[in-house]
């Protein structure tokens, strides 16, 4: 699959820097690009393009490279960059694949614990080609959760906590991993019973979206409307908890 030989040319990249990063620079206050980042997405994009050079391909270093419209990819070429400017291994490669604005493949790539998650539509999702699936736990008192804090958070300061403290309260525990796409992927994998974030890019959840409906999970905006990747919200649980999650996502007032 062209998609995972592309990840794996990115991961060379990503493995060549990782524990090296000295220095890096700044998109925003915490928002982080590093050489491993701008040349991980050069090694993706020259894969795809030698394959399919009319493609349109939407990375977050590069922005959009316009081509045929029905047919996108989607690229992350490290998400966690924090992470791996601090040496730790919790980042990723995502890769998605959408035809006519439905995501078909997802791809995400963990090369410092060589964990390979693949989807395609209809298909199921893989761990290193072995099936995976959603936990089966019932409650939220019985879950770990898992969330994520946008890098530009400020004018949303209160809902992110408000959601956070209601979740906190209510599970069996919540973590805050730093890496959107590898937090899909445990959901799908059955790590966590749920994620949610807000203020998020496609190039963040469209690989793990799939990846995660693909293995049983429900995933929704908080309003419990159908998600996709354009959205700025999303919440994906494994079907049981999701109503319990839902209520845990509105604002309490006053």
């Amino acid at each position: 699959m062209i998609g995972t030989d592309a990840a794996h040319k990115g991961a060379e990249i990503l493995l060549s820097y990782f524990g090296k990063i000295s220095e890096y620079d700044k998109k925003g206050a915490t928002d982080l690009v590093t050489r491993a980042d701008i040349e991980s997405e050069k090694a993706i994009i020259q894969t795809i393009r030698k394959h399919f050079p009319d493609h349109t391909i939407i990375a977050e270093e590069s922005g959009i490279n316009q081509g045929d419209p029905r047919c996108q990819w989607i690229i992350d070429p490290l998400d966690g960059t924090t992470n791996f400017a601090h040496h730790l291994a919790l980042c990723c490669i995502s890769i998605a694949f959408s035809i006519d604005a439905r995501i078909a493949v997802g791809i995400i790539f963990n090369p410092m614990t060589d964990e390979l998650f693949t989807a395609i539509d209809g298909h199921g999702a893989y761990l290193n080609e072995r099936p995976i699936s959603v936990s089966e736990t019932p409650t939220v008192s019985e879950s770990l959760l898992v969330t994520g804090f946008p890098y530009h958070f400020k004018d949303i300061f209160d809902s992110v906590m408000n959601r956070f403290e209601n979740c906190l309260v209510a599970a069996q525990g919540v973590r805050r991993l730093g890496s959107a796409a590898l937090d899909l992927c445990y959901v799908a994998c059955g790590r966590f019973d749920a994620f949610w974030e807000q203020k998020l890019n496609p190039w963040d959840t469209a690989a793990g979206y799939l990846i995660a409906r693909e293995a049983g999970a429900r995933v929704t905006d908080f309003s419990n409307r159908a998600f996709t990747p354009d959205k700025k919200e999303i919440l994906a649980t494994n079907g049981q908890i999701h109503p319990e999650m839902l209520d845990l996502m509105k604002i309490k007032k006053g």
